[in-house]
């Protein structure tokens, strides 16, 4: 990535479409993980190299926040944010299952290098944008994710708060925002093309 990726937070199950696809509970509040900065990489033309032999891969794509200045209680999202993109939040299944299991930490799973692919960034749009806009994602040329903000669970501005007050907030820190119903298998020589409404904001091919 060009830009500087200090903390790297994600969101669980922020679709509840997504979660009962998995199986999963919807969450009463925000369920937060963390990736490695070196997980977070261009997803811009790129051709991205996923770990061999460790079972299923999923792909999960988001919205993506960045930070522009550190949080001060009381701070809405539009004052908070500068720009955004899109991402993939890549998941090790079989892994992540077998930790959900046993009540184990996801970052097996979850953060691996190349794990958070991330397009070029665009300027954060107002609210009534936001709400109008679509993102999805099309693998091998075929929509198989479509999401929008009025569909999460807990809003921009619910997790921004949340995020801060348990962990700390502050510039250069990037937010995936959950990803909506669709997930599915990746394997080596699948392309994904991740759009915002009818512009597209980045591809990439599986090596």
């Amino acid at each position: 990535m060009s830009a500087m990726v200090n903390n790297v937070y994600c969101v669980g199950r922020n679709y509840k479409l997504h979660a009962e696809e998995l199986g999963n509970q919807v969450p009463a509040e925000p369920l937060i993980f963390l990736k490695p900065s070196h997980a977070a990489v261009a997803l811009d033309k790129a051709i991205i190299h996923l770990p061999k032999d460790a079972g299923l891969i999923h792909y999960e794509g988001e919205l993506v926040l960045r930070i522009a200045r550190d949080y001060v209680p009381g701070m809405s999202v539009e004052e908070l944010v500068d720009v955004m993109a899109l991402g993939l939040d890549f998941t090790l299944r079989d892994v992540h299952n077998d930790l959900q299991k046993k009540g184990l930490p996801w970052t097996p799973a979850k953060g691996f290098k190349n794990a958070a692919p991330l397009t070029p960034y665009i300027a954060f749009p107002e609210q009534e944008e936001l709400e109008a806009t679509d993102f999805t994602v099309r693998k091998n040329g075929i929509e198989v994710q479509r999401g929008n903000v009025q569909n999460m669970i807990f809003s921009l501005q619910k997790i921004i708060e949340f995020i801060a007050s348990r962990y700390g907030l502050g510039k250069d820190d990037i937010i995936f925002t959950g990803t909506p119903a669709g997930v599915g298998p990746v394997v080596s020589g699948d392309s994904f093309e991740l759009f915002w409404g009818d512009t597209l904001m980045g591809t990439c091919l599986i090596g």
